[in-house]
């Protein structure tokens, strides 16, 4: 199917010419967290227009019917305007609902829950606290669920300080549940000694230690020493150059994804991941725990593994997941340093190229765990993610543990609003060039971010019911924020993580298309994105309404609604 653009710019115009601006001041409202209703006037200001049968007289008021209890937040206006997001994860240093309001306002957009540390109860309590905070400031907030994964260590010791091995020797591990000493230590993992082959590298202690296998038999590899060290009792095991026959999913895991569904959180983050197969593994075990009706959370992949390079698995796991976590940690032990940034790149790209959201995590402001400042280094670190064009960048032990979570979270939202306001990241928004879409969707979606550049647009506004239609245009990397509409909480709390994607919940009593770009006017004003009533934003949607992933419609409105055209008001 073909759209043209220019067919589509010049009725737009047309239109555009008989709009008339008008004057009015908006204060911008914050209700709780609940479906806009179609019926609620919000509209807030005084409107120029003439009084004939239905319009609006003259200075008349319309008045707000907003429920009781309305938060003011200060400093907000910004915080929507930023697009890249920030991911925050809570601990000790953040687990009060004081500091959680705190890192919500200095700009979290998602707090990830560690089931690595923790019992589920207490996830449990800081799930209902984010939801509160929620619902007081009538904003999606989406909360990760991140699975500890397996993990692979050596057996014990007879000393308890363990042994120091020197560069050259060689050193056996072995099934033998005897205590371990300077020549061999038992490794509980049978899957390691049958993948690993003569020439595979093994990593102690975090890459500490290095070792190469010389020699295997059945139950045991003889391995020669490249870097010599300490090594103790329970010490974890990286092995760079096999895939296991492992399950990335743990008992512990398996029992913690029970809980996140039970409790409904909106992402879950899975670790340890080696090959495609291992996302069809949870997804099909998320399928099975479902209750009927019940949401799905969006599952996002964490990519620590140098498996996830080989052949075409990237591209295949970035195909079967909802998001995409690069997780610097693991993937900087198994991979040389070097290496790193260059794949980093890689997978922001495969995901931008596709229009998933990508999150870029680890040791981003690791200074900051102790230090109200990060280095220069650290600052650096985090603009080339935002440069590189990652949808969110994400804390971890800086909001967990640190002694300034608060001040890590701002510090993030300062190097983005800078970072976006630079012209060399402006100038770079443009999608990649390619094959022009065929797809119908795609094209409309295309026009729209367009037209909202050729008449200054204040937002783009998307009305979705699971959110393929916003992804398709935050994947266009618009320079006006997205508005996504939405009758489902739960598609609106995962688009919190997407790039420049800010969400709204409203009611769908009807499908009147009027009374729906209502709702988008009110929502826009309740977020600030507009100011003015005669600030114009550009709608698509899919008519008919709920056909998911169809937009066939463009429409320009001004803020103050859609009746408000040629300088008067229509009151229904």
């Amino acid at each position: 199917m073909q759209i043209s653009l220019i067919s589509v710019l010049l009725i737009l115009s047309a239109t555009l010419q008989n709009v008339k601006p008008f004057q009015a001041s908006f204060q911008p409202s914050f209700q709780p967290f609940q479906a806009i209703s179609q019926r609620q006037v919000t509209l807030t200001g005084r409107l120029t227009g003439t009084l004939t049968g239905t319009r609006l007289n003259v200075a008349q008021d319309v008045q707000t019917t907003t429920p009781p209890g309305i938060a003011q937040p200060p400093k907000l206006v910004q915080r929507w305007r930023k697009s890249t997001k920030q991911l925050a994860t809570l601990g000790p240093a953040s687990n009060t609902k004081e500091m959680i309001e705190k890192l919500f306002l200095a700009g979290a957009d998602v707090f990830r829950l560690n089931f690595s540390h923790g019992s589920q109860e207490e996830k449990l309590v800081l799930l209902n606290t984010i939801r509160e905070i929620e619902e007081k400031y009538s904003h999606p907030i989406a909360i990760l669920g991140d699975l500890q994964g397996p993990k692979l260590r050596v057996g014990q010791f007879s000393s308890p300080e363990g042994v120091k091995l020197q560069t050259g020797s060689s050193f056996r591990f072995d099934l033998n549940e005897a205590s371990g000493d300077d020549t061999r230590v038992m490794l509980p993992h049978p899957e390691i000694i049958a993948a690993s082959e003569i020439g595979h590298v093994l990593l102690i202690d975090d890459g500490k230690m290095k070792m190469t296998v010389t020699d295997k038999g059945e139950g045991y590899l003889i391995c020669n020493v490249d870097v010599g060290g300490k090594i103790k009792d329970r010490k974890g095991v990286n092995t760079p150059d096999s895939v296991l026959e492992i399950s990335p999913l743990t008992p512990k895991d398996r029992s913690d994804l029970e809980y996140m569904l039970k409790i409904g959180v909106d992402w879950v983050a899975l670790s340890f991941v080696q090959q495609a197969r291992d996302i069809v593994e949870i997804n099909e075990l998320i399928k099975g725990h479902l209750k009927p009706g019940q949401a799905k959370p969006a599952v996002m992949a964490k990519i620590e593994k140098p498996s996830c390079f080989f052949g075409n698995e990237l591209e295949n796991i970035i195909d079967l997941c909802d998001g995409i976590m690069v997780a610097r940690g693991d993937l900087g032990v198994e991979c040389p340093p070097e290496d790193v940034p260059i794949l980093q790149k890689q997978i922001i790209n495969a995901c931008k190229d596709v229009g998933k959201p990508v999150v870029v995590a680890t040791q981003m402001l690791e200074s900051m765990i102790e230090s109200p400042t990060p280095t220069r280094a650290e600052a650096s670190d985090v603009a080339t993610a935002i440069f590189d064009g990652a949808d969110a960048i994400m804390l971890s032990a800086e909001s967990a543990a640190g002694d300034f979570p608060v001040e890590s979270v701002e510090m993030q939202q300062r190097i983005i609003n800078r970072v976006e306001a630079d012209s060399d990241y402006v100038n770079q928004l443009d999608p990649a060039s390619g094959p022009p879409s065929t797809d119908a969707t795609d094209a409309i979606t295309l026009a729209a971010r367009q037209v909202a550049n050729s008449i200054d647009a204040k937002s783009l506004v998307c009305f979705t019911l699971r959110g393929s239609t916003v992804l398709r245009a935050s994947k266009g990397r618009p320079s006006v924020p997205i508005l996504a509409i939405t009758p489902f909480k739960n598609t609106a709390r995962q688009l919190a993580l997407s790039w420049g994607v800010y969400a709204a919940v409203t009611e769908t009593e009807d499908d009147e298309f009027s009374t729906v770009l209502r709702n988008a006017c009110r929502a826009a004003l309740q977020k600030g994105l507009v100011t003015n009533p005669d600030d114009l934003l550009v709608v698509t949607a899919g008519l008919p309404f709920g056909t998911p992933g169809a937009a066939n419609v463009i429409r320009v409105v001004p803020a103050a609604g859609p009746e408000c055209w040629d300088g008067v008001c229509r009151i229904d």
